[in-house]
Order: structure tokens, then C-alpha cells, then sequence
């Protein structure tokens, strides 16, 4: 008769699966801090982005039409056809029209190409400003002149709930949000 053989046992003893456990908890405490800051990495860059389209197209609109949009009133205009704006001088409406809809050299907005007469635009691709990541809001203030004559960088301050502020008269447009990124800098001045 054979004598029985001890089968061999395969497995990880108590002192590997540590050995393991203490590897992955090292390595989760080096690696999870990286990752923490992305996401205000990607917030920021969204909104230097997000600022550098609006702002681009602020100046092609204004090259186009000699005014800043909403500088005039955004209504007037015969829209054969389609609906013609309500945006009346100095408003987000005659904003966002201008921007985000057919114009003509008076700045009158209007939802279709009417032929020669609304041939400007559309400057940005939808007629809504894109959500400024750091506040998590798409409206806009419009400023007055006198924050924009007197030099202040961040145009008076905070405008409760706002995700935008924009300055009509010099066509300065910037971040709701005098906190600082992860550099230090005021995301109203980028």
C-alpha cells in the first residue's frame, strides 16, 4: 500500500495578505492626493475656457456691429418669418440676443437668417452663457459705467447668485467669484 501523501496546500499565508494590505494602503495615500485637486484643476481650466469663448466672441460681435452687445437694444428689427428680440438696451435678454441669434449692423436680433438683413452671427453656439464651474450659475449682471470708469478689476464686487459679470461700456467680461483658485489668484481677474 502507498503510504498517503500530504497534498500541498496553495493559498496566501495571514503575513502575505498584510505584507498586501499594507502595499495598497501606502500606495492609496500617495496616489488619492493627486487626484483630489483635479477637479478644481478641470473647474478652472473650464472657466478660463469658458471665458476666453464668451470674450472672443464679445469682440467679433463688437468689430462687426461698432458696440458691445447689449450696448443698444436688441428689438426693432423686421424678423420676416421668425420672432424678433425683446431684449431691451443694457439687459441680459439684448445680451444673449445679440450673442446667441442672427443680427443686423443695428444690433436687432432675430432667430432666423432673414436674407440680408439678419446675416450677423449667431457669436456663441446656443443663446445661453454656459455655467460658470466655480459658482455653478449661468446668469449675468450688467454693470454699470461707473465701476468700469473707476478701475475696479472685479466691477463692484459680488453680485449675489451671478455666474457672470459683464460691463456694457468697455465690454469687459469676467467670473462672478472674488475667491481664489489653487495658485492664489481671484477668479474674477483671470
Amino acid at each position: 500500500m502507498r503510504s498517503p501523501q500530504r497534498l500541498a496546500q496553495k493559498g496566501f499565508t495571514l503575513i502575505e495578505l498584510l505584507i498586501v494590505a499594507i502595499m495598497l494602503a501606502i500606495l492609496a495615500a500617495i496616489v488619492i492626493p493627486q487626484f483630489s485637486g483635479t477637479t478644481e484643476g478641470a473647474q478652472q481650466a473650464a472657466l478660463r475656457s469658458d471665458l476666453a469663448g464668451i470674450r472672443s466672441a464679445i469682440a467679433l460681435y463688437r468689430q462687426e456691429h461698432g458696440e458691445f452687445p447689449g450696448a443698444v437694444a436688441a428689438t426693432g428689427g423686421t424678423c420676416t418669418g421668425g420672432t424678433a428680440s425683446t431684449g431691451a438696451i443694457g439687459t441680459e435678454a439684448a445680451f444673449l440676443d445679440q450673442l446667441g441669434l442672427y443680427t443686423n449692423a443695428n444690433g436687432q436680433a432675430c432667430n432666423l437668417r432673414v436674407g440680408t438683413s439678419f446675416s450677423l452671427g449667431p457669436y456663441l453656439d446656443q443663446r445661453t452663457l454656459p455655467t460658470n464651474p466655480v459658482t455653478n450659475s449661468n446668469t449675468l449682471v450688467i454693470v454699470g459705467t461707473a465701476d468700469a470708469a473707476a478701475g475696479d478689476l472685479t466691477m463692484g464686487g459680488d453680485a449675489a447668485g451671478a455666474g457672470w459679470k459683464y460691463d456694457l461700456t468697455s465690454g469687459k467680461f469676467i467670473a462672478n467669484d472674488t475667491n481664489n483658485d489653487t495658485n492664489g489668484v481671484a477668479f474674477d481677474t483671470y
